[in-house]
């Protein structure tokens, strides 16, 4: 597997994907319950070449990522060869990211001693998404970019 397995409610969001895949392979759903059953080895192999699929699919369309942590906020955009990012820290370690209080406390001392931001590029030594998929992996998720693309303009100017 490139990727990971999709969880089973992700499977179960994407049923119809899957039998339309499935159907791609010729295979129905009297076959596939008898895959299940009878070659289970075989219907593992189904199940995570359509999780490669989804995320291939996934990870192409990617743009920005987010991730937050007790006292950082890391900020991606992703292009073809490298990545941007935007890394906020606090200093002050009271503060949490991770609650509603702690982003009031980051909106109110954004442009102030209290936060250390750093931006920084960097090229991709795998496959894009191979490299997009390592930061999922450590607690990125997809976002529509909207933190990433204030922060940057305001540094921009």
């Amino acid at each position: 597997m490139k990727y990971a397995r999709l969880t089973k409610e992700q499977f179960d969001e994407l049923h119809a994907e899957f039998a339309s895949f499935l159907a791609t392979q010729t295979i129905d759903k009297k076959e596939w319950d008898e895959l299940k059953v009878n070659k289970p080895e075989v219907a593992e192999q189904e199940l995570d070449v359509f999780s490669d699929l989804i995320w291939e699919g996934v990870l192409s369309r990617a743009e920005f990522l987010e991730h937050f942590s007790k006292n950082h906020i890391f900020l991606f955009r992703c292009f073809e060869t490298d990545v941007q990012s935007i890394v906020l820290k606090s200093l002050n370690s009271e503060v949490d990211f991770l609650t509603k209080e702690g982003l009031q406390w980051l909106s109110d001392n954004m442009f102030t001693d209290n936060i250390e931001m750093k931006t920084g590029k960097k090229v991709f030594t795998e496959e894009r998404n191979v490299s997009i998929f390592e930061l999922i992996k450590q607690g990125a998720f997809l976002s529509d970019g909207q933190l990433f693309t204030q922060i940057n303009t305001i540094i921009e100017s």
